[in-house]
């Protein structure tokens, strides 16, 4: 895995929306796999701005949620389903035919995951996957546990999940969580890790240690073949993971 610094969670942001872009000049009908959360949202905001210098980049690109909370309706506002909507969906006028989302309040998880790994084995593999990493290492809600499952999953969200900002302040909180597996992330063809976030330091200095464990989802990105993890400086220094 290539790891690169950045002064600053601009500049990090930058480069993120730079391979992206690169990406859809490369193949313009890619897949895209779509983290949610503060990491990414400056990237996101950056590729809303090349789409209004150049719309036609983004007429053939598909899209594959990541993740989602369990339970909760559509358009409740802590859903990652609002945040895509808002940061990509309606910015780069992604259509319904191009979009493969988990449905938060589907009557059976179960059977939606059966349905969106259906989906990503006809549509797939990925082409490129953003991904954020978790407070505990975790990548989606492939959590740390004693084993790792391949393929799309419900899962059981850790405490440290349901501190996440886009649920913290609800009560109750989200029951389970639906994410695409491990297998299905590490096929992607390109991977691109963003770090940002004090909070992230010990989870950064696990990921970059060389060890590789079920207890760090993450870590398992090392083993990708096209992999990049960017690292926001200001907000996890070099000099405190090594």
């Amino acid at each position: 895995m290539d790891v690169t610094y950045y002064d600053d969670y601009e500049a990090m942001s930058q480069q993120a929306s730079a391979l992206i872009t690169a990406q859809l000049v490369q193949k313009p009908s890619s897949l895209l796999c779509a983290a949610t959360g503060g990491s990414p949202s400056r990237t996101y905001a950056l590729l809303h701005q090349e789409a209004g210098q150049r719309p036609g980049l983004f007429t053939q690109v598909k899209l594959i949620k990541l993740d989602e909370w369990g339970g909760l309706p559509p358009q409740h506002p802590a859903t990652c389903e609002s945040y895509l909507q808002a940061q990509l969906i309606r910015p780069l006028g992604i259509s319904n035919d191009r979009y493969i989302a988990f449905q938060s309040d589907a009557v059976d998880p179960a059977k939606e995951c059966v349905r969106i790994q259906r989906e990503l084995s006809h549509s797939g593999p990925i082409d490129l996957c953003v991904l954020g990493l978790g407070v505990n290492g975790h990548i989606a809600f492939n959590e740390p546990s004693d084993g790792l499952q391949a393929a799309c999953h419900v899962a059981e969200l850790s405490s440290q999940s349901l501190q996440h900002a886009m649920v913290a302040g609800m009560s109750p909180k989200p029951a389970y969580g639906y994410t695409l597996g491990m297998a299905d992330i590490l096929q992607a063809k390109q991977v691109i890790l963003l770090i940002t976030g004090k909070n992230k330091e010990n989870a950064a200095r696990g990921l970059l240690s060389g060890k590789i464990t079920s207890h760090l989802p993450a870590s398992f990105l090392s083993l990708h073949p096209n992999a990049c993890c960017l690292i926001d400086r200001q907000a996890v220094s070099f000099e405190q993971i090594t």
